[in-house]
């Protein structure tokens, strides 16, 4: 048996299988944001931020708010 048999390192078919696996779990495990995904991490605080920021509650209800989430750990 030859190392070199027509243009086929032996061996080197198998490497190149392996190689493109890798890449392929690597591509479908590396993890990334979807758009429009709902985060999984929305905790109160950020959902009254939210609620301020888009104009459904006022200062003074955000501040109250977010004293009482503050007050009771929740944060």
């Amino acid at each position: 048996m030859h190392l070199y048999e027509g243009y086929h390192f032996v061996g080197m078919h198998l490497v190149w299988w392996i190689i493109w696996v890798a890449v392929i779990v690597w591509v479908f495990a590396t993890p990334f944001e979807i758009p429009g995904e709902r985060k999984k991490s929305n905790s109160p605080l950020d959902i009254l931020q939210k609620r301020f920021a888009g104009g459904s509650i006022t200062e003074e209800e955000y501040e109250k708010r977010k004293a009482i989430l503050l007050r009771d750990g929740v944060v």
